[in-house]
C-alpha cells in the first residue's frame, strides 16, 4: 500500500481524538466493570472505578494485540484509509457514544467503532472496501458474547447455589463479598484488554496510512501505552448513569450474584481476547447479569429493560455508520 501525504498536524490531530475516543469508551462502558460491585454495595462509587482503572490500565501487561490487528487490518481495506476516513469513523463512534451515555443506555463502543469504519469505508469507496472476514467475526459476537455471558453467569449462579446450599444466606453474602473483588478485578482487566486495543488498532492503521509505520511492524509502543492510560482514565471518572441501568434496573444483584455475573463475563471476554475478537463489554455483562437474574427466578429479570438495551445493540452499528458516512462527505467536501 502507498503511503498517504497527511500533514503531522493532522496526524497529533487524528491520535487526540482516536485517545478522546478511548477515554469516552472507558467512561462508557466503566459500569460493565463496576456496576455490580457497587450496586451489591461491596465497594463505594469512587474505589470502585480506581480499582477498575487499576486493571484496566494492567491488562497491559498480560494480553497479545491480535485484538488491535483485527481492528487496524481486518475490518476494512487499508487502501481506503485515509485521514478522513479515521476522522468520520472517530466521529461517528464518538457521536453514537455521547448519545447512548446520555440516556443511559449500555451501548458498545466497539461496535460503534466498527459501524464508524464501515461507514466511512462504504461512504468513500462503497462495500468492495470492506474485509467479509474481519466483519463477520464482530457481527457474529454481537450474539454470541451475551449469549455466552448468560450461559456463563446462569451455570456458575446454579453452581454455587448447590454447593452453598447449606449455607445460611448470611455467611454466603459475607464470603462473596471478598470474592467480588477478584470477580471484578478479573472483569475489569478484560475490559482493558479488548477495548483499548481497538484505538490501538485505529492509530495503528492511521500510522500505517501515513508511512510512520510499516504494514508488517508491530504496532508502536507509545500507541499502547497512550490507549491503556486513556482508556483506565476514562473509567476513572467513570459514568454514573449507566451504572444504575447495568446493576439495579435489570435485576436485583446479591453480591453472590455480583461475582457470578462478573466472573461469566470476564471468561467470555478472554476467550474472545485470546482468538483477537472485538467484542462488546456491554453486551457480555449483560447478557452474564440476565443469565444470573433468570438463574435465580425468570421473572426476576425486568425484561423490558433488557429488550430495550437489545435495540440499542441492534441500531448501534448502522447509526455511528450513517453519522460516520455523513461525517466523511463534509470533511471531504469542506476540503475539497
Amino acid at each position: 500500500m502507498g503511503t498517504l501525504s497527511i500533514s503531522m498536524e493532522m496526524i497529533v490531530f487524528l491520535v487526540i481524538l482516536a485517545l478522546a475516543f478511548d477515554f469516552m469508551n472507558g467512561f462508557h462502558d466503566a459500569a460493565n466493570s463496576i456496576a455490580t460491585v457497587v450496586s451489591t454495595g461491596v465497594l463505594k462509587p469512587q474505589y470502585a472505578v480506581a480499582w477498575a482503572a487499576f486493571f484496566n490500565v494492567l491488562a497491559y501487561f498480560i494480553f497479545e494485540l491480535k485484538v488491535a490487528a483485527t481492528v487496524g487490518k481486518g475490518t476494512i481495506d487499508p487502501v481506503v484509509v485515509d485521514q478522513f476516513v479515521i476522522m468520520a469513523a472517530l466521529i461517528g463512534a464518538i457521536f453514537w457514544n455521547a448519545v447512548t451515555w446520555w440516556y443511559g443506555i449500555p451501548s458498545s463502543s466497539s461496535h460503534a467503532l466498527v459501524g464508524g469504519l464501515v461507514g466511512a469505508a462504504v461512504a468513500k469507496a462503497g462495500t468492495g472496501s470492506l474485509l467479509a472476514s474481519g466483519l463477520m467475526k464482530t457481527i457474529a459476537f454481537i450474539l454470541i458474547s451475551p449469549l455466552l455471558g448468560f450461559i456463563f453467569g446462569s451455570i456458575m449462579m446454579l453452581a454455587v447455589a448447590w454447593i452453598f446450599r447449606r449455607t445460611t444466606p448470611r455467611k454466603v453474602d459475607r464470603w462473596f463479598q471478598r470474592l467480588q473483588l477478584v470477580s471484578a478485578s478479573l472483569y475489569s482487566l478484560s475490559h482493558g484488554g479488548n477495548d483499548a486495543q481497538k484505538t490501538i488498532g485505529i492509530i495503528w492503521m492511521l500510522l500505517i496510512a501515513a508511512g510512520i509505520t510499516g504494514a508488517h511492524d508491530p504496532a508502536p509502543g507509545w500507541v499502547v501505552i497512550a490507549c491503556y492510560i486513556a482508556i483506565g482514565a476514562g473509567t476513572l471518572f467513570g459514568g454514573w448513569r449507566i451504572v444504575k441501568t447495568m446493576g439495579q434496573k435489570i435485576t436485583k444483584l446479591k453480591p453472590v450474584g455480583g461475582f457470578c455475573a462478573e466472573t461469566g463475563g470476564a471468561l467470555t471476554i478472554f476467550i474472545a481476547t485470546g482468538l483477537g475478537i472485538a467484542v462488546s463489554t456491554t453486551h457480555t455483562i449483560t447478557g452474564a447479569i440476565v443469565g444470573v437474574g433468570s438463574a435465580n427466578k425468570f421473572n426476576a429479570v425486568r425484561w423490558g429493560v433488557a429488550g430495550g438495551i437489545v435495540w440499542a445493540w441492534v441500531l448501534t452499528i448502522p447509526c455511528s455508520a450513517f453519522v460516520a458516512a455523513v461525517a466523511w462527505w463534509i470533511a471531504t467536501h469542506l476540503a475539497a
